[in-house]
């Protein structure tokens, strides 16, 4: 590997969700987090049957949620079909910066 090689490229596409209105562009939104209190007594109930404690978070779960309103963004500036600038991209899944992508 060289000094000046590039080793790799990540990319994120994100959504301008601050130009987004609600009742307008979306109607709710809520994300679902476990009380702390409910945490210690599932804790309290596992230490007391003695069973085995498993932890995973999902970071970007909410991605694969298919989205119930038709939700349209302007073409990144890199993915712009020649010719056809004036389209847009109607989104199937949630995408990074929509408030839409929190709501299960």
């Amino acid at each position: 590997m060289g000094l000046n090689e590039i080793v790799k490229h990540k990319v994120r596409l994100v959504a301008k969700g601050y130009v987004q209105r609600t009742g307008i562009d979306f109607e709710e939104v809520f994300t679902p987090v476990a009380r702390m209190e409910s945490v210690r007594l599932l804790l309290a109930v596992t230490v007391h049957e003695g069973w085995l404690v498993h932890h995973m978070d999902m970071k970007s779960a909410f991605l694969n949620r298919e989205l119930a309103e038709e939700v349209l963004i302007q073409q990144p500036p890199s993915f712009v079909i020649d010719g056809q600038a004036h389209k847009v991209y109607r989104l199937r899944k949630a995408l990074f910066g929509l408030h839409q992508a929190t709501r299960t």
